[in-house]
């Protein structure tokens, strides 16, 4: 429940999210940009044994505090993938590729996202250039690898243009389902046709025509009873009676049976008319803790409207997000640290939820990602493996290491830029409050007192065995927590980013620094 907006494809379509305060208000139309890169063509797709790929080693991930169960659950955890932004636009040298010189510079693009101080203020991991033709393969799979590290089961990948598109982003559903279909069914995706991008404006059969190349990959998600699983997303941009026809040529013409489970923008006002031809549903859902209380508050809240459905006897994927803050649409929800992601695993648990959907793995232009990034690190991937376990296995699981997670942003919200920025970022209507607080969040087995120092302010707390969390006022300079038991330290972390009063550009993200590095 809540708004969105943003998909647009350079080869055309804006794309809108809406977005309700727990119930709908006026959409935000806004239009993103996509950069002119080859992607390799369909005909040199994976060219690895399923070997290679299921051995590839995690070495790169940093340590969690829980261990991850490796048996199969019936629950799910997907990830929403997003192709604009892989790895790497350009497999350059980082500090001189696209996303440095062009998506977060201000002037980058020819001064075409000045306005706001730069297209992006985040990006995936940097990486070395890759050798060989296939590096933009390579990177899929180390994406793979990363989300499985974390018990994630599979990507939603997000189908904005026809396959046979000249645009760059076409190929990528394709590869990412060959890569997927590498891992011995360990890793999985499910199709998602994005209403506002090319899809939108296909038939019924059109829509079977597209998708149907896809339903007998290996790396397609199915129920275990063969029925191929799509999820699209807006699904009320067409009509219940437009998806039956759909879903009637998927059958008739392909010999095809889908289990139809449809993303909606306002799940309250759709459940009704499209509960007879759904296997399941779900909401892209709010980004601040004021959209996603944990409690059942009114019919349009989350747990009343998860409950709503599966009382239908329809299955549930719960939206869970970190946060959102978009520079090119001017506004920005308060996710008050790490709030919003550990309420809306909470709610997914509580509801007892089938499926989870982690809105979004890689959407940088919507500053909601959980993909390992320069600002937030594996934070919120690292966080949300504790609740991972929880969901998927019945139980919260035991803390093998101590895990401490420092948050916060590096200006404060009402911070004015120093560069000529024109269109600043506003609080989404209806969000959660505006704050400036350091919060870090710790994952013991035993109770603990913690020290925040910022700038020349300190502040102390103890938190309890299981999740705890201390706040601190944000101040300039640098972000220190130590943990300490009977006097000694037991574990610290610095942030890896400092408080400026006076920023370049505005950036209301929260970074997340670990003390595993």
């Amino acid at each position: 429940m809540r708004d969105e907006t943003d998909r647009n494809v350079s080869a055309g379509g804006s794309a809108v999210r809406w977005m309700s305060t727990l119930r709908l208000t006026v959409p935000l139309v806004v239009t993103a940009v996509l950069v002119s890169v080859l992607v390799v063509a369909p005909s040199e797709s994976v060219r690895t044994s399923e070997q290679e790929v299921v051995e590839t080693a995690y070495a790169a991930a940093p340590a969690i505090p829980v261990d991850m169960p490796t048996t199969a659950s019936p629950k799910k955890v997907f990830a929403h993938y997003f192709p604009p932004y892989p790895l790497s636009l350009d497999n350059a040298q980082p500090a001189s590729d696209y996303y440095a010189t062009q998506y977060l510079n201000p002037n980058g693009e020819n001064n075409k996202h000045a306005a706001y101080g730069g297209f992006l203020r985040d990006r995936p991991l940097p990486r070395a250039p890759l050798a060989g033709s296939d590096w933009k393969i390579q990177d899929l799979r180390q994406e793979v690898n990363d989300a499985r590290s974390r018990g994630i089961d599979g990507f939603t990948v997000d189908i904005l243009v026809r396959s046979s598109s000249a645009n760059p982003i076409a190929p990528v559903t394709r590869q990412l389902i060959d890569v997927a279909g590498q891992t011995g069914g360990k890793f999985s995706v499910v199709l998602m046709p994005d209403m506002n991008g090319e899809l939108g404006a296909l038939t019924p059969d059109g829509m079977a025509d597209e998708l149907a190349q896809y339903a007998k990959l290996p790396g397609t998600y199915k129920l275990s009873d063969g029925r191929l699983v799509v999820s699209p997303f807006y699904a009320e941009r067409k009509p219940a009676s437009w998806w039956s026809s759909f879903l009637t040529s998927m059958r008739n013409r392909y010999g095809i049976t889908v289990a139809f489970v449809p993303t909606f923008l306002d799940a309250p006002s759709n459940i009704d008319a499209f509960a007879s031809i759904s296997y399941g549903m779900s909401n892209w859902g709010g980004r601040n803790p004021a959209f996603n209380p944990t409690a059942n508050t009114n019919p349009y809240s989350p747990v009343a409207i998860a409950n709503r459905v599966r009382s239908l006897g329809k299955i549930w994927m719960q939206p869970v997000s970190f946060q959102d803050s978009r520079p090119n649409q001017s506004i920005y929800d308060e996710a008050q640290n790490t709030t919003n992601l550990r309420n809306t695993w909470d709610i997914a648990i509580s509801t007892n939820s089938e499926w989870v959907q982690l809105t979004t793995w890689n959407d940088y232009s919507e500053g909601a990602t959980f993909a390992p990034s320069v600002r937030h690190a594996w934070g919120p991937l690292d966080i949300s493996s504790y609740y991972v376990v929880r969901f998927k296995y019945g139980s919260y699981p035991t803390v093998k290491r101590i895990g401490l997670y420092v948050s916060h942003r590096t200006q404060f919200a009402a911070a004015k830029p120093s560069f000529p920025e024109t269109r600043l970022m506003t609080l989404r209507q209806g969000s959660s409050p505006a704050r400036d607080l350091v919060e870090a969040v710790t994952f013991l087995n035993s109770p603990a007192q913690l020290t925040i120092t910022v700038g020349t302010t300190t502040t102390t707390c103890t938190v309890p065995g299981g999740v705890g969390v201390c706040t601190a006022p944000l101040a300039p300079g640098n972000v220190r927590v130590v943990m300490r038991r009977n006097g000694l330290s037991v574990q610290s972390v610095s942030s890896a980013q400092t408080v400026t009063s006076k920023p370049y550009v505005q950036a209301l993200d929260y970074t997340v620094t670990s003390s595993y590095k």
